[in-house]
């Protein structure tokens, strides 16, 4: 049986990686797995249990109660399932975003998803975005990717893609919580946001999303022949 091969995008909260990932795992029929949605399910049900993010006890005495689950619908679209529920837009908001950085620190957490995450990569061709792919889940991907931006352009991106939704946004506010979020995700003791040794940085601030993806498979192809 071929060895599977991994595409590893890191970078902070608002930088594309979903939207990028996903049109690079659909043009190369890999499967997309967008390991943010899943510590967002983890919050979102540890938030409707009234357990605080920080409360290390609380997390682990409830997260046996959890199962979480992964579908792709026929647009390869991700799905959620949290204890059979498809919670995939439940989980899209700034709150829960904020409450997922700070319960993905909790070692349990980690401990829970990490095979989760590497057993998919075992078994698929996976494009995998998140804050540690390259560095702590999948160290052996070929091809590893930290894409970012300035604070600024990813709140200006927020805040536009609010508005197209008929949405109320502070861009002042959802630049103070960009700021907040990058904070945690770095400064967290248990796999904080950095980038590998190994990846290759791609600052998307100044470039469209066809650029960005054509960047990265240029990329791809470099490393793996794809």
């Amino acid at each position: 049986m071929s060895k599977t091969i991994s595409i590893a995008i890191d970078g902070p909260a608002g930088a594309g990686k979903s939207t990028i990932a996903r049109r690079i795992a659909g043009e190369l029929g890999f499967y997309y797995v967008d390991t943010g949605a899943i510590y967002r399910t983890v919050a979102y049900f540890m938030d409707l249990l009234g357990v605080s993010p920080k409360d290390t006890d609380g997390v682990e005495r409830y997260i046996d109660e959890l199962t979480v689950g992964i579908e792709y619908d026929e647009d390869g679209l991700q799905h959620m399932i949290m204890n059979g529920m498809d919670v995939t837009g439940d989980i899209r908001t700034q709150d829960i975003s904020q409450k997922a950085s700070l319960i993905s620190a909790q070692p349990v957490v980690r401990e829970v998803l990490l095979d989760m995450q590497r057993e998919v990569a075992r078994q698929h061709n996976v494009v995998m975005d998140g804050r540690d792919i390259a560095t702590v889940v999948l160290p052996e991907a070929q091809v590893k990717i930290f894409l970012t931006a300035s604070a600024e352009v990813r709140a200006k991106r927020r805040t536009d893609e609010l508005i197209a939704k008929g949405q109320k946004a502070d861009f002042n506010k959802i630049l103070q919580e960009i700021q907040q979020r990058d904070y945690q995700d770095t400064h967290r003791p248990i796999a904080p946001l950095k980038m590998a040794r190994d990846s290759v940085k791609v600052d998307t601030s100044e470039m469209t999303i066809d650029q960005v993806v054509q960047t990265i498979r240029n990329i791809v192809t470099e490393k793996t022949g794809r």
